[in-house]
């Protein structure tokens, strides 16, 4: 199993996740299908009840004060196996809003910790959604999602769970408005055989999807031999680019 760096196990059948007694983190939060029909290509499809599951604010215990001091959030989430009609498993979409804390929109930094991983994003929510890149991302692999970006995050493994980690900022929000306008995001992604592809969204212009693996991201100093939260406790700084 993946090392995430809190010791932290996961229960498929519940989507739940299980921590040690040196770690924190609440009970998750279930994210239902009628929650996210609205951003399907099929919004009257069938698929799991629960999509899934999501633990914001976790870490070790003694990391909590200083955590809360930076502002700084750790999240996870669980997905479930299966398909939403033809599509895979995979979140409705949105923009982080402003934080009330920096005045701006900030970037989340994600860690495959079990599983395929696909993060879609795009530029923008507005009608020409400016660059697209389809991240494809397998375990232990890191990927950033850009401030301001609209994206949506897939388990790329219909046959199989897929659970990541984040840092966020802990006073996160986030924008539906220009998301849901169009109905989700510019492309949808389909299941053919064992393969993902895209097909787009009418309410959008078409631009070309990128599909790429993961970068290094050089710029922001990470070390790729150790989980992000143990670069965390390494260097207490090392994330001040989140918040």
């Amino acid at each position: 199993m993946f090392n995430n760096g809190i010791g932290i196990n996961y229960n498929f059948n519940l989507k739940e996740f299980i921590y040690t007694e040196n770690a924190f983190g609440p009970k998750t939060e279930k994210r239902k299908l009628d929650d996210i029909r609205k951003s399907l290509k099929n919004s009257s499809c069938t698929g799991p009840n629960v999509v899934y599951s999501i633990a914001m604010d976790i870490g070790l215990k003694e990391d909590r004060k200083d955590l809360i001091d930076r502002n700084l959030l750790y999240g996870a989430c669980i997905y479930s196996n299966g398909t939403l009609g033809n599509e895979p498993i995979r979140s409705q979409g949105h923009i982080h809003s402003k934080s009330k804390s920096c005045g701006f929109s900030t970037g989340e930094l994600y860690e495959i910790w079990y599983g395929k991983a696909i993060i879609f994003m795009q530029e923008t929510a507005k009608d020409n959604p400016g660059r697209i890149y389809a991240v494809e991302a397998n375990e232990g692999d890191i990927v950033f999602v850009p401030p301001s970006w609209a994206h949506y995050t897939v388990n790329a493994n219909p046959k199989d769970y897929m659970v990541f980690g984040a840092w966020c900022i802990r006073d996160y929000g986030f924008d539906y408005d220009d998301v849901r306008s169009h109905n989700g995001l510019s492309y949808f992604p389909i299941v053919k055989g064992n393969n993902i592809e895209f097909v787009h969204n009418k309410k959008y212009e078409e631009c070309e999807v990128i599909r790429k693996a993961p970068r290094k991201y050089t710029e922001l100093s990470l070390d790729y031999k150790k989980s992000i939260y143990d670069q965390y406790r390494e260097n207490r700084d090392r994330f001040r680019f989140i918040t």
